[in-house]
């Protein structure tokens, strides 16, 4: 009888690469999930946002209400386990992901581009600060009394009647028009909406998380000029222990599945090394919130 032939154990690149594709199929499944249960989260924290200076544009008593506390669980959560919303849980983040891949995809098949197109980094640093800017627009509109000058023009909220299986209102010609425009952004950037427009993902940005929640890269085991988890980051972002820009991370994990020498970690990755476990873990502790806090549309 013929001996079985032994399969050659897999190089070092190629379980990178092996892990890397289950790493995606199982972000594309957490957020296929949420986004069907969910897709009202990112509004209902923004809400709050505009509940509480509303509030304290007239003077009132803050109250803490069902959209001031939804976007107390997202900070609360986002302190403990980083912006795992935005890069699983959000259903607007998880439509500008989804366009991205389809865009890529009718650039190769159609067009044989062999790198799919992207805004310079130059432009991505600089559209990063908008956002901050947006929401500051946006707290001052509140706080002054005049929100109604929003009345229609509100992109997410037109998503969110959209993901409620309804169609906007009239009056809603300049939301639409907006979320049209935010669609072709995302097919020529990754999380075009994320980095550039989102006033979350700005309250995010500023939160103080916590060290050991944040993704961390061993430097002194990097290879010389290496800037493979920088040219995979939708933002642009070389880890570093003192990056000022830490908070633009919206944990995609995109670096810790590319990082030839498995450099970056975080202490849930650093504790388990079954990728599978931590995320699973985090979006099941999310789900349990987000039941809680009203988030799903099934419960």
């Amino acid at each position: 009888m013929m001996e079985k032939t032994q399969a050659k154990p897999l190089t070092a690149a190629q379980q990178r690469q092996r892990d890397k594709k289950r790493r995606t199929w199982l972000r594309t499944g957490v957020q296929l999930f949420f986004f069907v249960s969910m897709p009202g989260a990112f509004v209902a924290g923004f809400s709050g946002v505009k509940q509480i200076f509303l509030h304290i544009g007239a003077g009132e008593v803050l109250s803490v209400d069902s959209f001031t506390l939804s976007l107390l669980g997202l900070c609360g959560f986002t302190l403990l386990f980083d912006r795992f919303f935005c890069g699983y849980a959000c259903a607007f983040g998880s439509l500008g992901d989804a366009v991205w891949a389809l865009s890529g995809l009718i650039q190769k098949k159609l067009f044989h581009r062999k790198k799919q197109l992207r805004l310079p980094e130059r432009a991505v640093l600089l559209g990063q600060k908008v956002k901050y800017l947006l929401l500051a627009w946006l707290v001052a509109l509140y706080v002054t009394r005049q929100e109604k000058m929003l009345t229609g023009a509100s992109p997410w909220e037109v998503f969110s009647r959209l993901t409620a299986l309804h169609l906007p209102p009239e009056g809603f010609g300049v939301g639409i028009g907006l979320l049209v425009l935010i669609l072709l952004g995302m097919a020529v950037q990754p999380r075009f909406f994320c980095q550039f427009l989102c006033p979350m993902g700005a309250v995010f940005a500023l939160l103080p998380v916590l060290p050991f929640a944040r993704l961390h890269r061993q430097s002194d085991g990097c290879i010389p000029g290496c800037n493979a988890c920088k040219q995979q980051c939708p933002v642009y972002l070389k880890l570093e222990e003192t990056s000022l820009r830490s908070g633009e991370c919206i944990a995609c994990e995109a670096c810790v599945g590319t990082c030839p020498k498995q450099n970056i970690h975080r202490w849930d990755t650093t504790l388990c090394k079954r990728l599978w476990l931590p995320v699973l873990g985090k979006a099941l502790l999310f789900f349990l919130l987000g039941c809680w806090l009203g988030f799903c549309r099934f419960i």
